[in-house]
């Protein structure tokens, strides 16, 4: 179906591969668009409970491809190309889906941004990431949005004013991963995170990710009020009455 990104599926978990190894998956219009059609489709599937992200080659991914950028004059047309850029971020967010990023080699720029813009994120020891953006002329912008809910505002703003390289050790310090692995365990780590996720009822795991990311940014009791309206109606569902019971009677759910 698609020509720079793979997909495939097994138990419940959908696996997404950026796939231009010889340019280090660097992000084309093409790549974002399939890549935004891939997760949709991974959503859309119900068999579908936990999604992650690799890249294929020896990165995950080192941003937008800067070549793209002179086939763009007006200002207007530079905000349409990277709005298709970071549509991924957005879709992830919206997405009851989890979605882990499983990361190695470089994550660089927009593949940064991408790593932050996922809920969980697997990375491998020896990876170097960075917001390099200002090295060339340009600046994270679009990935700084997901980077400021991982880290503090000072860890911030270094990588985005610096635009240095960190190692894996420092990432994973500062709160970008949730898992600091050898690269020869990523794919065996991640798949175990998936896998947990995935024996959890999908439809608590789906209300309850919207749910988050919905009350992010409320007011305390605004968040509070709204947590409450969705706590409700996640209890009136056949997952909630299916799980409780079975807790109640000690054996295994069985989700829908």
């Amino acid at each position: 179906m698609y020509e720079t990104v793979t997909t495939d599926s097994g138990g419940h978990h959908g696996t997404v591969t950026l796939n231009r190894p010889d340019a280090m998956n660097t992000f084309t219009t093409q790549l974002a668009t399939e890549l935004d059609e891939a997760l949709t489709a991974c959503e859309e599937d119900e068999s579908i409970r936990v999604v992650s992200i690799r890249g294929a080659g020896d990165a995950f991914s080192a941003g937008i491809e800067l070549r793209e950028h002179d086939e763009h004059e007006t200002q207007d047309e530079y905000e349409q190309w990277v709005t298709q850029m970071e549509s991924p971020f957005l879709t992830i967010a919206e997405m009851g889906t989890p979605v882990i990023a499983s990361v190695h080699g470089h994550a660089v720029a927009n593949g940064l941004g991408l790593m932050a813009a996922c809920d969980l994120a697997v990375l491998a020891e020896g990876t170097k990431l960075g917001a390099t953006a200002p090295k060339v002329g340009l600046f994270c912008m679009g990935p700084a949005v997901p980077l400021m809910d991982s880290l503090t505002q000072k860890r911030c703003l270094e990588l985005l004013l610096t635009g240095d390289l960190i190692d894996a050790e420092t990432a994973y310090e500062w709160g970008l991963a949730n898992r600091l692995v050898p690269e020869e365990n990523l794919d065996e780590a991640t798949a175990a995170l998936a896998d947990t996720i995935a024996t959890n009822s999908p439809t608590a795991v789906q209300m309850g990710k919207q749910a988050y990311y919905e009350t992010e940014n409320l007011p305390y009791a605004d968040a509070l009020e709204h947590s409450n309206e969705r706590f409700g109606a996640l209890c009136a569902t056949a997952d909630a009455e299916e799980g409780i019971a079975a807790f109640l009677s000690g054996r295994e759910p069985n989700w829908e």
